[in-house]
């Protein structure tokens, strides 16, 4: 099956958040990082992919409030295909958008 077209779609219909916080990495504003989004990685799609830094940010909407479980088995995956995973609530991402991008810049990979 190829992704490409789901991670298209996923593209076109972003969340509030998402847009948010494209509008602070794309374009290399972060620190000069490329980042990328929704990203086929394994059997996953990533929210925010930087392939030089190793990083992937994932925003969490109401959606994953009950999925805790299958939330770290993602992440176990994405980790075991050697990036870092942060994640950030939407809600957050909303009401502190700089704050966000602070913590994305001071991931460890991200510092130059």
């Amino acid at each position: 099956m190829d992704p490409i077209p789901n991670a298209r779609r996923l593209r076109r219909h972003q969340t509030l958040a998402e847009e948010k916080l494209w509008a602070i990495v794309c374009g290399r504003r972060l620190d000069g990082f490329k980042f990328r989004r929704q990203v086929p990685i394994e059997r996953y799609f990533a929210d925010f992919v930087c392939r030089d830094a190793h990083l992937i940010v994932e925003l969490d909407g109401p959606t994953h409030d009950d999925r805790t479980e299958y939330d770290a088995a993602r992440t176990e995956v994405l980790e075991r295909c050697g990036y870092r995973v942060l994640r950030f609530n939407n809600e957050i991402v909303l009401a502190d958008p700089g704050g966000v991008a602070e913590a994305i810049g001071a991931a460890p990979r991200l510092r130059a």
